[in-house]
Formats: C-alpha cells, structure tokens, sequence
C-alpha cells in the first residue's frame, strides 16, 4: 500500500464469555465421544454465550480491554469496524451499539461481513483509512456467536463452533516508524458461495414459520469440501505472504491463523517447513469462533510473551464465501 503514514498495532484484547461446553458434554447431547472430537478436529472445549449475552456486549468487551492496551481516550477514536456475520440485529450495525456503549461519541462505525475472515477483512479496511488520511486511531473488532446458529442435533457440525470477540486499535504512525502492518492480501471465489451458508433469514428466504420448522436459519457446512479449500488456503496465503514482503518462512516469529482444524493447520506447517512452535494455536480451548478467532488468538499470543517488539507476526484467515485474507506485521 502506497502511502507515507504507518498503520501500527496499539494495543489488542479478547473476551469469552464464561460459559464452556466440553466434548463430554456433547457426548451427552449427540452421538459424539470425546475422542471423536478430538481426533478429527482438535477441540476439547469452547466458549458459548448465555441467553441474554449479545455479540455487541462481547465486542464491547473486547474493545475496551484493547483500548487500554493501547492507553487510547474514547475521545480520540476516530472510526470503528465491527467484523461479524452474528450482529444483534440486521438493522443497524452492531458497531453503532459498540461505539455508543464504549462512548466512542465522534467515530463513525460499520459492520463488515466476510464469515471467518471478517476481522482480516476489517483491519485491511481501517489500514487503507489511515493511509488515505482520513483517520488516525480505528477500533477493529472480530466478534460472532456461532452458537446462535448452530443446529446442536447435527453432531458432525455442532462440536466445531464457539462464542467471543477480539479486538485491536490501529493507529496512525509516520514513515519512519519500523513497526506497522506490511501487506495484506484479500481473495473470493463466490462459486463456492453455497460451502458454508445460513440459508434463511435473509430477503433470499424471509424468516417465517415454514423456514424455522425445516430449520433452515442454521449453518450448513460441507465439511470436505471445505476442509480441501482451507487446507490448500492455509499454505497458499502464508507462502504469498511472506513472499510479497521480501522475507522468509525462517523470517516469521509467530503466523496466528483461524482455529479452524488443528489437522489443517498442522498440515500447512509442514508444508511450509514452519516450526510447530511459531503456528499459534488455542482451537483446544475455543473452537471455531469465526471472525472472532483470528483477534482473540492475536490477543491471547501477546499476552503470554509470544511477540515481541520487531517480531515478523503473520495472520491467516479464510471461510464462507468463500473467502480470504492474510496481513503481514511487524510488531
């Protein structure tokens, strides 16, 4: 991206809600075990929201923990992006209700929704806002509750899904400031917009009583196919990544990717010849949280000292669309 102003990483901060289901608990819901889980997809537990506990209010959450991080006023927040598919409502954004509930009174707010690469999409968006000028600080947020759409009689899709939010303030920076985000690249193939789909609820199929009794506002998900596209993806966009900045997988401190499945994720690290230990992964203790994922992890693996100022930080995600999107950082 062409410009003389740096997008910096400020700060960054996540939040689950408090509620967990194992996979034991599933196996007293579906025909499941734990093992089964476990084998084929890595999880053994996952957040899920309460009734009453709004994606907006995970989002609030996350956002205030990040702009603390980043030691930024309300005041001085200039735009918020909400990347999410589970808003609170289809009329208006989410980001409205996050903006007034974290005072956020002068920032101009809108959702963003791209499924599971919501939040790579999201802060692609803010970085071309502060490298046309306009703004300095942006509020990203990642945030879905999968579990609202989730059809818990489905026990091949039902194990995969979590709730949370994770968040990021990215600021303005001059040219000269080593640290900021690098590249990013951002790809569809709307043919395989069918893969991953809530079909109703929309004005396709309008919510009626004949679309909740073929209970048709769940997700469906094509497992394998998917599984093929984000397991080809994963390698394809880190190897790209890397390659557009000029470095090398050795260059890489940390790639923290969508916890999608810990079978693709080790796949495309050996691949890559990328070392177990620079491949980010907490999909055991939260599942599939969708846009979520990426920013929750972000938060998670700085936190626990994993990046370091002038680490080389890789994020990957790809999902329904189908979609894609990797970001380069230099922290």
């Amino acid at each position: 991206m062409a410009s003389d102003i740096r997008a910096v990483i400020a700060g960054t901060g996540s939040y689950v809600p408090e509620k967990v289901l194992t996979n034991d608990d599933f196996a007293r819901m579906v025909d499941t075990t734990d093992e089964w889980i476990t084998t084929r997809t890595g999880i053994k537990s996952r957040h899920i929201a309460d009734s009453g506990l709004t994606t907006s209010a995970m989002a609030v959450e996350a956002g205030r923990a990040a702009l603390a991080d980043a030691k930024v006023a309300p005041a001085d927040v200039d735009l918020v992006i909400v990347g999410t598919f589970t808003g609170d409502r289809p009329l208006p954004a989410t980001a409205c209700r996050v903006q007034h509930k974290l005072g956020l009174s002068k920032a101009a707010a809108f959702d963003l929704s791209a499924a599971c690469s919501g939040f790579v999409y999201s802060l692609s968006t803010a970085w071309s806002f502060i490298a046309s000028g306009r703004y300095k600080t942006v509020l990203v947020v990642g945030a879905d509750q999968l579990s609202r759409f989730t059809d818990y009689t489905d026990r091949t899709s039902c194990i995969l899904f979590g709730d949370g939010a994770g968040a990021v303030v990215l600021k303005a920076a001059p040219a000269t400031e080593i640290s900021g985000l690098l590249n990013c690249e951002l790809g569809a193939d709307g043919s395989g917009y069918e893969l991953m789909t809530v079909e109703a609820g929309g004005s396709e199929n309008p919510a009626s009583a004949e679309t909740v009794t073929a209970r048709r506002h769940y997700m469906i998900i094509h497992g394998k196919e998917v599984f093929k596209f984000a397991a080809s993806k994963m390698q394809e966009l880190v190897g790209s990544a890397v390659k557009s900045c000029g470095l090398t997988i050795a260059d890489i401190k940390l790639v923290v990717p969508h916890q999608v499945n810990t079978r693709i994720l080790d796949f495309a690290a050996e691949k890559l010849g990328l070392p177990k230990e620079k491949m980010f992964v907490n999909i055991d203790r939260m599942g599939n949280t969708s846009a979520a994922s990426v920013p929750m992890a972000l938060d998670e693996a700085r936190r626990a000292g994993l990046i370091h100022k002038g680490d080389v930080v890789v994020l990957v995600a790809f999902g329904g669309g189908l979609t894609w999107a990797s970001m380069v950082v230099r922290w």
